[in-house]
């Protein structure tokens, strides 16, 4: 993995979640929306970058435009595929480049924007590269001393613009974690503490209710046979005739 990947993967790691640090930080007053200004020396820093690349576009234009691509000692697929080289990084230097240094100047810590200018000296040192070799490999001496010049230099602008990068990531880093502080004491703020639960013992008994017995249910049982009482003796009643059935004959 490269440095530009590594670079971009830890920068936009770091823009998410500050940008969701801040989402979940309550609305501030109107007066303190604004972004706080950059600071002088990163400014200066930047500027000086950015004019130096300046620079090294312009040397690298002129040079292109010197390059004698036809008369190189090569064949004539190679020159087509140079001279379409050294056309797509004319456009670039004349027309995206510039373009991408003014939004950088605007906004000098916009890491989108920072991105942006870091890929695009990325995909012209990557082009820039193969037409260095094949002007000190087919053309003269003095195209190649030239080319090889420009192209050292815009290797330094990349170097520079990626350790602006790491330490833009690192204050990125210091930023998310006072977000992170913010938040933590707004939550604390918005949420009330819980009261203590009041436990309430009842010790009054409640007034017992007598229980109602229920009656016994009378069982009905066959009267005892009945006696004759005299002078206190006591005469069992004859016990009932039974009628006998003759049978018939």
């Amino acid at each position: 993995m490269n440095l530009y990947s590594i670079c971009v993967r830890r920068l936009l790691v770091l823009h998410c979640l500050v940008m969701a640090a801040s989402a979940q930080m309550a609305s501030p007053p109107a007066s303190a929306t604004k972004p706080p200004p950059v600071p002088y020396a990163s400014v200066s820093q930047l500027n000086l970058m950015l004019s130096q690349l300046e620079q090294v576009s312009q040397a690298t234009q002129a040079d292109l435009a010197k390059l004698r691509i036809e008369k190189w000692k090569t064949d004539s697929n190679t020159k087509r595929g140079t001279q379409a080289d050294v056309e797509s990084i004319q456009r670039n230097l004349q027309m995206a480049l510039p373009e991408i240094i003014g939004q950088l100047r605007a906004s000098p810590e916009n890491i989108v924007t920072t991105f942006k200018l870091y890929h695009n000296l990325d995909a012209l040192y990557d082009v820039l590269g193969p037409v260095v070799e094949s002007a000190g490999a087919f053309g003269p001496r003095d195209e190649f001393q030239s080319m090889q010049n420009d192209f050292t230099a815009l290797e330094r602008s990349r170097r520079d613009l990626a350790e602006r990068m790491e330490s833009l990531a690192s204050a990125k880093e210091g930023e998310l974690t006072q977000l992170r502080g913010q938040v933590r004491e707004l939550q604390a703020a918005a949420v009330p503490p819980t009261p203590p639960k009041k436990v309430v013992v009842d010790d009054t008994q409640p007034e017992k209710k007598p229980v109602k017995k229920k009656s016994a249910t009378k069982s009905t049982k066959p009267a005892p046979p009945s006696t004759t009482q005299k002078s206190g003796t006591t005469t069992p009643s004859p016990p009932p005739q039974q009628t006998q059935t003759q049978p018939q004959l």
